[in-house]
């Protein structure tokens, strides 16, 4: 899942109560003077709405007029965000308990860019979160209109709905409209994974966040099957989807040798796309044999491929591995697990790469 941050803070406190009649002001005040008014126009504009749009997850669910399966979801989401603080430590807040109908299927549409020959992405700087490797628009329209601008450029680029976002605890993040036909494990993940982002972020260094994240996000997922009393998901879907992303970040590291290596430009392109041909060819190999013809993931697979498209995959999984062997090591103690995590944060870009490649190594 791609997500958008637009904020952090420090310390306690719902400043969504104190600020949101403030919203644009207070955006414009933030990011002013990284990129074009227009662009934090349209970012102020869709957070405002957003939070506009919020209603108590209790009176969704007192209303008539919601329906059996909304009031079905939001009721688990419910139990699944009570977990999410009691077990799972994560912050104890509002967020998660409010409700946004959007109507629309996304809340925002991430732009990642990386050059023609190059797997590094072209990053946008805030000066409260960071940079990060995308730009998120709240409109489809203003993303693909982002994006033909870059192409002309010259640029790879790729567009990816995102399901939800945190605002890092500025604001009560809402449960979305968008989410209600979901299934329960994917709603509590996507919780876990939020909060897991308001627990602990670090500026610059997108792959880390997502990473740690989507750790909490699935071992939480865990947990919270076992505290039900479910089986533990001998997952088909899990291992093909892990299966699907080894693919795709194989074939990242050859494109990166491709583009590092002594070619020229024109034999690059024609080894790029040959490059692609192969990882096609590889995943109907997997397809048609281990997962038996599934084919969840043709659509991805068979549509426009470039190295932008690639991106978010090096972003969101990369130090997974590496955060479960640190849960490892402290016994599975949350509170231990965020200390742990901590420090790590605090130590330097090339530090905390150099840390988290050794956990990797001790698995």
């Amino acid at each position: 899942m791609l997500r958008l941050f637009l904020f952090q803070r420090s310390g306690p406190g719902p400043l969504d109560r104190v600020f949101t009649r403030f919203v644009p002001l207070l955006v414009a005040v933030l990011l002013n003077g990284c990129s074009s008014v227009g662009y934090y126009g349209q970012l102020a504009q869709g957070q405002w709405q957003l939070l506009r749009a919020r209603q108590p997850v209790e009176q969704v669910m007192a209303d008539p007029a919601s329906s059996p399966q909304l009031r079905a979801r939001l009721q688990h989401a419910e139990q699944a965000r009570v977990f999410a603080s009691q077990q799972l430590k994560l912050p104890d807040n509002r967020s998660y308990r409010v409700y946004a109908d959007l109507g629309r299927p996304y809340v925002v549409w991430n732009v990642f860019a990386t050059p023609e020959l190059s797997l590094q992405p072209v990053t946008h700087c805030f000066p409260i979160a960071g940079c990060v490797a995308y730009r998120g628009y709240y409109r489809q329209g203003a993303a693909r209109g982002a994006a033909a601008l870059m192409r002309q450029a010259g640029m790879d680029v790729y567009v990816g709905g995102v399901e939800a976002y945190s605002t890092l605890g500025w604001f009560d993040d809402p449960l979305l409209s968008s989410m209600a036909g979901w299934g329960d494990e994917r709603l509590a993940s996507l919780i876990f994974h939020e909060l897991a982002h308001q627990r602990f972020y670090v500026q610059d260094d997108t792959a880390f966040n997502e990473s740690f994240a989507t750790f909490v996000e699935q071992e939480g997922a865990r947990q919270w099957r076992a505290a039900r009393g479910l089986a533990a998901i001998e997952d088909d879907q899990a291992g093909q989807r892990d299966q699907f992303i080894r693919l795709v970040l194989a074939s990242r590291e050859r494109l990166q040798g491709i583009y590092a290596g002594p070619l020229d430009d024109a034999h690059k392109r024609a080894a790029k796309q040959a490059e692609f041909e192969r990882l096609r060819r590889e995943y109907r190999q997997v397809r048609d044999g281990q997962w038996g013809g599934d084919t969840r993931y043709d659509a991805w697979m068979y549509g426009p491929m470039n190295n932008a498209k690639l991106m978010p995959f090096g972003l969101y999984d990369q130090w997974v591995p590496a955060f479960a062997a640190l849960f490892r090591k402290v016994d599975g103690d949350w509170a231990r697990f965020y200390q742990r995590v901590e420090a790590l944060g605090r130590l330097s870009g090339e530090a905390r790469k150099a840390a988290l490649e050794r956990l990797v190594v001790s698995q």
